[in-house]
């Protein structure tokens, strides 16, 4: 008999609204301890102001990252002292996750972690809890996806031949999309849907909802791909499991026999999926092989980026230089949503567009210096002309997806403001401008971009990059640049988009952060050390830098060639849109990208 059981709430896809319902914190990254007589909740330096704001006295905020600040693992596993047992929905957590704080909580005396079937959070809300979301999937053109989807699951198999694997299940939306080149639209920005998949040497199954189809699905997959129900996966990778320890038993001889074949399934697929499959011995848990190729794009998603990041860059131009006018000149009275609002608008008449790839973090002032920041309607700032306006926003198209940061001012900066802007340009710079020899990864790239903060004391509490998908998830795996565990494990490669996107931030004051989209490619050196490929990166951003919080005297003179080339690209490759159209946006453009001496 049990002395105690609590539950733990992991924050992955529909995790979100539970999360959002049991606690009030409405941030994408997060762990929630609930104990008997506690309240817990763990998240990032993204997120301490907006938890400490949504947190009621309920909950404890523990700030991962932080000297002194126990891990939600390692608080967990306290709370287990004397016997007590720790509950956790097993869909929800990985396999590995589960096992290592299986171990903290055995080592601290604790039961055990155990996995409960019907999410205690789901029982508290009861009838209101939203439905799982049914929207639309299509197919994509390959005029936007570069690759049939035929080619990609044979490369797939040749890597499970490599492997002598059973075959492997397919569990990351985003990975099940792009390997079926389908897009959906059940997670909010995200065009993904709910579904698993299985690949074998000899068979490909989607689990869905076949109702949710659009009329060219069908034909677009063909008779190659069975359907099968979404929820019937659980059932099925028992069976699958079965059959493979049936065929190994049936036709191994006794001496010497192979050993038996297993599933494998990614490092992140859920604990259930584990168990279903017979636990940690019978599954393979990997990086996902979908995950690695989807990192890399082909020269059509490439070229896609380039053109959409145009297309985004001119928009947001165009924004910029209409908020400019209202605030300064009309001297209208505008929030942070109505101006988000507008940007929208603005960017949904561009050719190709879908929706927004996250929500628009439009924040002046104080809330810019809220890294995650969003706006409620009747809930948000009035945007203030003689303060930081920061906007972080983005847009699906079908040829790929954008992500810009820029920070403004309209009125005169403070000398604090344009010292902190200017050397989080010049970490943008640095980034932008590496050369790299093949084989580097994320973490050895991240103090390019933090070296000018840091010789004065200064730093951000974010990565530095992430990478991006190509009209899929805008924060995407497994590259990136930080110091994120998985940056460590995975090097960079010719063909991964990743942003560029240092910060900083006066708590209560305001907050500034540059982000461009860059893509990494072979470069040419002089030498080639090593005998290996040397790297570097292409910006496809394009929108001009904030001219009056460049502090110029701090720049290098490679620094000033770097903006002012990065300038003049900008405005040629944006000014098609508005050469005798827009007057407006033509005369911002033309004066945010005059060269700097």
């Amino acid at each position: 008999m049990l002395a105690e059981v609590f539950f733990l709430v992991l924050y992955l896809d529909m995790q979100l609204i539970r999360s959002e319902h049991i606690s009030g914190f409405s941030g994408s990254a997060g762990t929630a301890v609930v104990t008997l007589d506690k309240a817990t909740l763990s998240t990032d330096g993204r997120y301490f102001n907006q938890a400490s704001k949504q947190l009621d006295s309920n909950w404890h905020l523990l700030k991962q990252g932080l000297e002194d600040v126990p891990t939600w693992q390692e608080w967990t596993a306290e709370q287990s002292e004397g016997g007590k047992t720790v509950g956790v929905d097993p869909t929800v957590i990985t396999a590995p996750d589960a096992r290592k704080l299986a171990e903290k909580i055995k080592k601290k005396g604790g039961a055990a972690l155990v996995g409960v079937q019907s999410n205690l959070i789901d029982q508290v809300w009861g009838g209101g809890r939203p439905s799982r979301p049914n929207e639309r999937v299509k197919a994509l053109d390959l005029q936007f996806a570069g690759k049939k989807f035929q080619e990609k699951i044979e490369d797939l198999r040749k890597e499970l031949d490599k492997k002598k694997s059973a075959g492997l299940i397919v569990s990351m939306l985003d990975e099940v999309a792009w390997l079926f080149n389908l897009r959906g639209n059940d997670i909010p920005y995200n065009p993904v849907f709910f579904s698993y998949a299985t690949i074998t040497p000899t068979s490909a199954t989607l689990y869905i909802d076949s109702t949710k189809f659009e009329e060219n699905v069908p034909s677009h997959l063909g008779d190659t791909v069975h359907i099968r129900p979404y929820d019937a996966i659980f059932e099925d990778s028992k069976a699958l499991s079965e059959s493979v320890e049936s065929e190994t038993t049936s036709s191994g001889e006794k001496t010497s026999p192979a050993p038996p074949k297993k599933f494998m399934i990614s490092t992140k697929a859920s604990w259930a999926l584990s168990l279903n499959l017979g636990g940690e011995e019978k599954v393979e848990e990997v990086r996902s092989p979908i995950g690695d190729a989807k990192a890399i794009k082909n020269k059509t998603e490439l070229e896609g980026m380039r053109a959409c990041h145009i297309r985004d860059g001119a928009a947001l131009s165009e924004y910029f230089a209409w908020l400019e006018e209202e605030l300064t000149v009309k001297g209208t009275k505008l929030d942070e949503v109505q101006a988000a609002d507008k940007l929208e608008q603005i960017r949904s008449k561009n050719q190709h567009f879908v929706g927004l790839s996250f929500d628009t973090i439009s924040s002046t002032g104080p809330n810019a210096a809220v890294i995650h920041y969003k706006p409620e309607p009747g809930n948000c700032a009035t945007v203030d002309p003689k303060a930081i306006y920061l906007c972080d926003s983005g847009a699906q198209y079908l040829d790929g997806t954008t992500d810009t940061t820029r920070t403004l001012h309209f009125g005169e900066p403070t000398e604090l403001e344009r010292k902190s802007y200017t050397l989080v340009l010049k970490g943008a710079i640095a980034l932008d401008n590496v050369v790299f020899p093949k084989g580097t990864n994320g973490l050895a790239l991240d103090t390019l971009a933090r070296q000018f903060l840091w010789r004065e004391g200064l730093d951000y509490r974010h990565g530095t990059g992430h990478g991006v998908g190509s009209y899929l998830n805008v924060h995407e795996g497994p590259i990136g640049v930080g110091t994120r565990i998985q940056y460590c494990e995975v090097p960079l490669s010719a063909g991964n988009v990743i942003s560029d996107e240092p910060g900083y931030y006066e708590d209560g004051n305001f907050g500034i952060r540059i982000e461009n989209i860059i893509m990494a490619r072979e470069v040419s050196t002089t030498h080639k050390f090593g005998d290996k490929p040397w790297l570097g990166f292409e910006h496809v951003t394009m929108v001009p830098m904030c001219r009056k919080l460049i502090d110029e005297k701090l720049l290098t003179a490679g620094e000033k060639d770097w903006l002012n080339e990065y300038h003049k690209e900008v405005l040629e490759k944006t000014k098609g849109f508005f050469e005798g159209k827009d007057e407006r946006t033509m005369s911002w453009l033309e004066r945010e990208t005059v060269p700097i001496s």
